[in-house]
């Protein structure tokens, strides 16, 4: 990228190149692009052709970025309401240094009557906030309560904790060259042959560090794809395999794949006796799962899931994705022990075109979790949930987020009596299961800050003090690929303009955390802070940043040989027997199978025969819209006018058996709870299968209570029950529940 960061026109307008993350909301993919500023005001961004991983492409999303920074319904300055008058809008203006006082006054009180455990910080997705909200709650406020409050922490955190526990490692991404200026053209790089996208839409979703367009990059140098998706999308219809399975039994689907491989004899022996561990055991369990008994599980034949596993591990490389199949799914943990076996057996671990492999944290992405010894070990052990759950609490610096359901409505083990929402609008259908409990939970707390862009449903309904932040284009910060656990680039985020009074959440953790614990927090700015995170480990600070745009570190293969994936510099997995658990110590010490095993989705076809006859359909939801970021941009009219409504996919004969006409609007329900939505025909899903998309409120309705926006009324996650979760801890079915279908005659 050019150095010059800022270039001044002659109108008095300038440009400025920055990497954009959030907010709005995104993963930290760091796309490039240039703002162009006029009179104080955003007036167009347009892709960076120079930027070497998006290389000019933007989302549809980053193109309105102007609608939503000037939106008149953003909110740009500070604002308190009385605590009776929660749920109304009767939000008043205040300073910044008003609210300082009412939320220092608040937070002292508390920790001085009822302990610093009183305090609970929740976190939302993808934002820049998940870096933040740690050192937040552990720093600034000195809670050990942090929580990202889906259940079963279902979204990238099982992931991660597999990764660590299975492999000693960061998160395992496909090598897309994102590591290497001249990209594909590296002369150490491969192109894979075949990427399995399992359970994951990148093109949409671009995760944590992956930008989807690279499998388009790859598919025109002749990668060719298998996805893994009971929905059609755009990749699965060019898919070379399509392995369309029933909802929530991929796990049986992965452990057929080692079936087939380590029956044929089609695994890389080397590997295996070099940097395996339990090969012989695993090699057993899955003689429980031929192709054909695993045929009439998934909905697969058996001849395809042969043909897709031998190609699986004779074509070199071939390089798996996993997405939230593995995390939205109570049997998750042990799919993805299945994929990382999978992916290890064959030989694709660490090599170029294989699964890249960064240490378990780095950077920014490990400060955040280090700031949590500036608490005591005595109040770190009062973290909600980290005694039931050691596997999610070894890995993840958080609270159990269905412990902190139960402890809200309990009051066990102690009282929440102060809660801080960072980016976290988890009312509506993001990411809280049994999102009707949770709101009638939180409404015990005292006290409630909120930090966002807009009024949301959940601002709305719990929010004393409302503190605004700005989008990424305001403010100076730092993208790092998958939160520093895979770190591919490192991007500037350069400040373009400011609106109002807003500031970002590192500017929050400081500001607060100089007047509760100024120790804690010694950096003059922001600048400086930055800086002293980039220099330990990329020899550069935030200017030298600035000018590069992106500094991409390069790349180590088979670090496993040469001792840089342990600690003690030993060649090596950094775990306890030094290899790729495929029988994992870490499981058995904590009473879990060591080996991959199936199980049943907890209400299924299968599972649940008798609740089937009411709840005949396999209801599976999240899958990602481009105009969207979870439950953002609903009120941006750009996006809206593309998907104006939430959307129930159904096929045809199955919906015309129900009396629902393309387009009308059709109520889901179960056991649990129900929502609306419009019907869309989908001739390519199984006709037992329905898909919901997540997300949904409506800003052009009503905000004070009980309409909240509409949030009840489109809200899929009703359906999904709290708790249902993995021995572990991990996950829950967002992914594979049942339902029925009906034609909403309101």
């Amino acid at each position: 990228m050019k150095k010059e960061w800022m270039e001044k026109h002659a109108d008095g307008s300038y440009t400025v190149r920055t990497c954009g993350w959030s907010p709005p909301g995104d993963h930290p993919v760091g796309c490039g692009m240039k703002l162009h500023v006029k009179d104080g005001k955003l007036v167009k961004v347009e892709g960076d052709p120079e930027h070497p991983i998006s290389q000019g492409r933007l989302c549809v999303r980053c193109l309105t970025l102007p609608e939503f920074v000037h939106h008149p319904d953003r909110i740009i300055y500070p604002m308190k309401r009385a605590p009776e008058d929660r749920g109304k809008d009767k939000w008043v203006k205040i300073t910044w240094d008003e609210a300082w006082d009412i939320i220092v006054e608040k937070v002292n009180g508390f920790k001085k009557n009822h302990g610093a455990e009183s305090i609970i910080v929740f976190g939302g997705t993808g934002r820049e906030a998940c870096l933040y909200y740690y050192p937040l709650g552990f720093s600034s406020l000195q809670t050990p309560n942090v929580c990202y409050p889906l259940s079963g922490w279902s979204c990238y955190g099982p992931r991660c904790a597999i990764t660590d526990y299975i492999l000693g490692a960061g998160y395992p991404e496909i090598d897309f060259a994102g590591h290497y200026p001249d990209r594909y053209d590296h002369p150490g790089y491969k192109v894979p042959e075949y990427l399995v996208l399992w359970g994951k839409m990148p093109l949409w979703s671009n995760p944590d560090g992956f930008y989807g367009h690279s499998i388009v990059d790859m598919m025109k140098r002749g990668t060719k794809i298998i996805s893994i998706d009971p929905r059609l999308n755009w990749l699965s219809s060019r898919a070379a395999y399509w392995m369309q399975l029933r909802p929530g039994t991929d796990t049986a689907l992965a452990l057929a794949f080692l079936n087939v491989i380590i029956n044929e004899d089609l695994y890389d022996h080397k590997f295996v006796e070099d940097w395996c561990y339990g090969f012989d055991q695993l090699k057993e369990r899955v003689q429980q799962y031929p192709p054909e008994k695993v045929a009439e599980i998934t909905g697969i034949p058996a001849e395809k899931i042969i043909e897709c596993a031998r190609v699986m591990a004779t074509a070199k490389p071939t390089a798996i994705q996993w997405g939230l199949a593995v995390d939205e799914n109570p049997n998750g943990v042990q799919l993805g022990h299945a994929i990382l076996s999978l992916s290890a057996i064959t030989g694709n671990l660490d090599v170029p075109g294989g699964i890249t492999l960064g240490p378990p944290a780095a950077l920014l992405g490990k400060w955040r979790v280090e700031t949590r010894s500036q608490i005591s070990e005595e109040l770190w052990e009062k973290r909600i949930g980290a005694q039931e759950w050691p596997a999610l609490s070894t890995a993840l610096a958080t609270t159990h987020p269905d412990e902190t359901l139960d402890t809200l409505e309990s009051g066990k083990p102690y009282r929440l009596r102060m809660g801080w929402f960072n980016s976290s609008n988890f009312i509506t259908p993001t990411n809280s299961a049994a999102p009707q409990r949770w709101y009638e939970a939180l409404k015990t707390l005292e006290f409630n800050v909120v930090q966002d862009c807009f009024m949301t449903p959940t601002a709305m309904a719990f929010g004393d003090v409302f503190l605004p932040l700005p989008t990424f284009a305001e403010h100076d910060g730092v993208v790092l690929t998958h939160f520093g656990r895979n770190a591919i680039f490192a991007g500037a985020m350069n400040k373009a303009f400011s609106v109002g009074e807003c500031k970002s959440d590192i500017e929050v953790c400081m500001e607060l955390g100089k007047r509760l614990n100024p120790e804690n927090w010694p950096w003059e700015s922001v600048e400086d802070f930055f800086s002293d995170q980039l220099k330990p480990e990329l020899g550069i600070d935030f200017n030298g940043l600035r000018e590069a745009g992106v500094f991409q570190p390069g790349y180590d293969y088979r670090k496993h040989e040469t001792g840089k994936l342990r600690f003690d510099g030993e060649p090596g997995f950094n775990t306890v027997t030094g290899r790729v658990e495929l029988y994992s110590t870490l499981f058995e010490e904590w009473g879990e199978d060591p080996l991959p095993y199936y199980k049943e989705p907890p209400y299924s076809p299968v599972s649940t025969p008798d609740l089937a006859k009411e709840y005949p359909l396999v209801l599976t939801t999240g899958a990602r819209k481009v105009t969207s970021f979870h439950s953002e941009h609903r009120q941006i009219k750009s996006l809206r006018a593309i998907d104006p409504d939430p959307v129930m996919e159904i096929h045809p004969e199955t919906a015309k058996n129900l009396g629902i006409k393309d387009g009308d609007w059709a109520y889901l329900e179960n056991q649990f709870g129900k929502c609306k939505a419009k019907a869309q025909y989908m001739p390519a899903i199984k006709p037992n299968v329905v898909h919901c998309t997540h997300g949904w409120w409506f800003p052009e309705e009503k905000a004070e209570e009980p309409s909240l926006y509409g949030v009840w009324k489109s809200n899929i996650n009703t359906l999904i029950p709290h708790k249902h979760i993995g021995k572990l801890g991990f996950g829950a079915p967002f992914k594979a529940i049942i339902c029925k279908v009906y034609k909403a005659e309101d």
